[in-house]
């Protein structure tokens, strides 16, 4: 097992999946707001026309198979037109949250991002995945949810972030929250804080949910780094067992 978070970034698959765009009919905007999204990764993404295919749609393709599929639409309304302040100040709801299968399928894929100001979308990928988990947590009332926050005092900074966090922890989920201690959350807020100042509190971001055994509800994991200011390494996976070995680093370590 790794034995740091970074070691972990060695145990992902990198599988080599595309992204194709299947008669698209939507303006060349549409499509460079997706590129601008994928910018700079190793997901390529191509175009095709098929006679016997709908209009916009965008397929997950891996080894020439079709893995998963979505609309360009679902796109739109769930990443390609929305900012990262719907989440900080909670406007979006956490039932509202999605990834479409075709972004979803990225799992185990080693992206790097940017965030604001260098990039007004790529750092969007990793926040929205990491609400999917969240929502995964607080729709399953139990197991446990692991998350990093740098500075915990975005627990009360991002009112999003709060709400979210005060939901799952009220659902029955048994949530721990680490980062450096620069703020104490009141004694009924439902989570369990872990603080320090060492390179995991301070440089690292994981949204990590362990079901339990007899639950429905698949577990996930996301981890990033942030090695240089503002510029992330990350990816996510649902393998059960790679999970679960995030889990106990996690667990046993900080």
């Amino acid at each position: 097992m790794a034995t740091s978070l970074r070691g972990f970034f060695d145990d992902v698959d990198n599988p080599n999946r595309t992204l194709v765009l299947i008669n698209r009919s939507s303006p060349d905007a549409i499509r460079n707001l997706l590129g601008t999204l994928l910018e700079g990764q190793s997901v390529s993404i191509d175009e095709i026309q098929r006679p016997d295919s709908d209009t916009d749609i965008v397929a997950l393709v891996e080894d020439s198979e079709v893995i998963a599929q979505s609309t360009l639409d679902d796109l739109l309304n769930s990443i390609l037109m929305i900012n990262s302040d719907l989440y900080k100040t909670g406007s979006r709801e956490l039932d509202e949250v999605s990834l479409p299968a075709v972004l979803e399928g990225l799992d185990e894929i080693p992206f790097r991002v940017r965030g604001y100001p260098a990039s007004n979308k790529e750092k969007l990928l990793l926040i929205t995945m990491s609400r999917v988990i969240e929502r995964r947590a607080a729709e399953s009332g139990s197991g446990t949810l692991r998350a990093s926050f740098q500075r915990l005092s975005r627990l009360t900074d991002e009112q999003g972030t709060r709400d979210v966090y005060e939901a799952v922890g009220n659902s029955g989920t048994d949530v721990h929250v680490y980062g450096v201690d620069d703020w104490t959350p009141p004694e009924a807020f439902p989570v369990a804080v872990h603080t320090g100042d060492s390179y995991p509190y301070r440089r690292s971001w994981f949204v990590v949910f362990t079901p339990p055994d007899e639950g429905n509800i698949d577990p996930a994991a996301l981890v990033a780094l942030e090695d240089e200011p503002n510029l992330w390494d990350g990816f996510w996976t649902f393998r059960p067992e790679l999970v679960d070995q995030i889990e106990q680093h996690i667990a046993t370590s900080l």
